[in-house]
């Protein structure tokens, strides 16, 4: 972190420039801890140089997302809700059938929701990256491991 003589603040390139990569394994966590975790990273709350208007957080991969675990009866009574663009057009999909048909989406639209609702939001949300299994292709950026 650099500061400079003007303002004696922390500059937007150095928190830039210190973004790291981390990786989140999903398997055998809750689904709501392993998305409050990654939106906390994804905003940069865990890092010094943290500024709300700015958006200096890391990236974040999770993997192993149809591994996670929902508690409760969720599995039958959370509803997904989604909407054609016509008339009539709303659509519900439990939470059960989403983990087997598209976990990777339900990991997402748990941290979308824990994201501020606006540009600089969807900038964070850019900076995720979810995987079905174990593998994934960001091996090149050496991201670190982070336990739940």
């Amino acid at each position: 972190m650099k500061l400079t003589e003007q303002t004696r603040s922390i500059s937007r390139e150095s928190g830039l420039r210190d973004r790291n990569w981390v990786v989140i394994d999903a398997s055998e966590h809750a689904l709501g801890r392993v998305a409050s975790r990654a939106a906390s990273l994804l905003r940069g709350k865990t890092r010094p140089d943290f500024t709300p208007h700015q958006d200096t957080g890391d990236f974040v991969v999770i993997v192993n997302a149809a591994k996670v675990k929902l508690t409760g009866a969720k599995l039958v009574g959370k509803i997904y809700y989604r909407h054609t663009g016509w008339p009539g057009g709303i659509r519900t999909t439990s939470a059960g059938k989403m983990l087997d048909n598209k976990p990777e989406r339900m990991i997402e639209m748990a941290v979308k929701g824990m994201l501020p609702k606006n540009r600089l939001g969807h900038q964070m949300f850019n900076k995720l990256k979810v995987y079905r299994g174990a593998e994934h292709p960001h091996a090149a950026q050496k991201p670190n491991l982070i336990t739940l």
